[in-house]
């Protein structure tokens, strides 16, 4: 039998096939030593997304006029048939479309009973089953984690590989569970080969909503940090992936109690999660003075993000990297200790006014020095090189 998703076959009273899970169609073989005689069989299926597929078949059998298939309209065989028919053989490949036009596309279930005479002797049944997308996305985690795996190895650091999955409902959904349920054993799947550390470390990134999935997103803020607490998962917040009046600074002490180490996103959100060029906006020195004055520099992975194809590609990695450095720079320079000092001893009016102050410390005098020490360009230098890059190699490709 080949079967994409779950399925059961019984012979009598004996469960010979016992697949209930989502897979892929791959051949399901079974022995089964049956005495002369006369016996009940039944099979029993659901889909759940993707292709959908059923195939059942034995061998040295004769006879029989068909079978008699109850189609349910979910996955659990629950309530009364929305389609009863006769079917000469289970031998189905409905990959995206449906059984029939009463039967949902995804998430149905079906029952085929039938009786058979079974000479005496032993048999060997067939079976398969395709769990299609999910299984796809699966193996591509696990091919990524290796992948990520030689990139820390080649580079002697750790490689973060992060795992974001937008999916969701744009519309109120009836079961919220059941999604995340599946989410949860898919990412099980995917993380079920060890890997050393010290070469890749796994993240797992949150979201409230996307465009598309406004009223539910399975990989919700909750979800993902149970599981990157019960499995030892970096936790990923990404800057734009909140209700606009949240900010990630905010958060990075707390999950920071639970977790060992956390990877942030940093991009900048115009309106939505639009990933545009990181700048040295308020929201990133606020990200950065949380990393500092909380003593995470070990323990906080800092990425960056863009989708702006309006500038030069070079340049808008160039600019969010600088401005990230630089808001660590400013962070670095703040009085720390005198702020915590201030606040231990309740006298906010000193905080509000040191934090004030700082905010005009001469801080670009100590960026052109930095850049100086570190051989890298001073303010727009670096400009023209990648303007020169545009005009000799980019422009070359067409």
């Amino acid at each position: 039998a080949r079967s994409d998703d779950g399925l059961r076959v019984w012979v009598g009273e004996t469960l010979v096939i016992d697949a209930w899970y989502d897979q892929q169609a791959n051949p399901i073989i079974r022995d089964l030593h049956v005495s002369q005689g006369v016996y009940p069989m039944r099979v029993e299926y659901y889909e759940n997304s993707g292709g959908a597929l059923i195939q059942v078949s034995w061998q040295r059998l004769q006879g029989g006029q068909g079978w008699l298939g109850e189609y349910y309209a979910n996955k659990n065989l629950a309530g009364k048939p929305a389609l009863i028919r006769t079917d000469a053989a289970i031998n189905f490949a409905w990959e995206w479309d449906s059984p029939h036009p009463d039967i949902p596309q995804d998430r149905f279930s079906v029952r085929w009973t039938r009786i058979l005479g079974f000479p005496a002797g032993t048999y060997r049944f067939h079976a398969a089953a395709d769990d299609g997308i999910r299984k796809f996305w699966v193996d591509h985690g696990i091919a990524c984690r290796k992948i990520g795996a030689e990139i820390g190895k080649a580079l002697g650091t750790p490689c973060v590989t992060n795992v974001w999955i937008p999916d969701g409902y744009k519309d109120m959904p009836a079961d919220r569970h059941s999604p995340r349920e599946r989410l949860a054993k898919s990412l099980d799947e995917m993380f079920a080969e060890k890997i050393d550390p010290g070469h890749n470390l796994d993240s797992v990134e949150c979201k409230l909503f996307g465009i598309g999935s406004e009223s539910y997103v399975v990989g919700s803020h909750e979800f993902y940090m149970g599981y990157a607490i019960k499995n030892n998962k970096l936790i990923c917040l990404d800057t734009g992936h909140f209700h606009p009046t949240e900010t990630i600074g905010d958060k990075i002490s707390s999950v920071l109690c639970f977790v060992d180490e956390v990877l942030l996103h940093v991009s900048r959100g115009v309106r939505w999660d639009s990933d545009h060029v990181a700048i040295l906006s308020d929201d990133t020195k606020e990200i950065a003075a949380e990393v500092i004055r909380g003593g995470f520099v070990d323990r906080v992975h800092i990425g960056l993000d863009f989708f702006d194809a309006s500038i030069n590609r070079v340049a808008a990695w160039v600019i969010g990297m600088r401005s990230m450095v630089k808001a660590l720079l400013i962070a670095l320079l703040e009085p720390t200790s005198m702020l915590k000092e201030a606040e231990e001893a309740g006298d906010f009016t000193s905080r509000l006014a040191l934090l004030e102050e700082a905010k005009t410390l001469p801080f670009q005098a100590v960026w052109d020095h930095y850049c100086e020490q570190q051989d890298v360009p001073v303010s727009t230098a670096w400009l023209d090189e990648v303007k020169s890059y545009e005009a000799n190699v980019l422009s070359a490709r067409g």
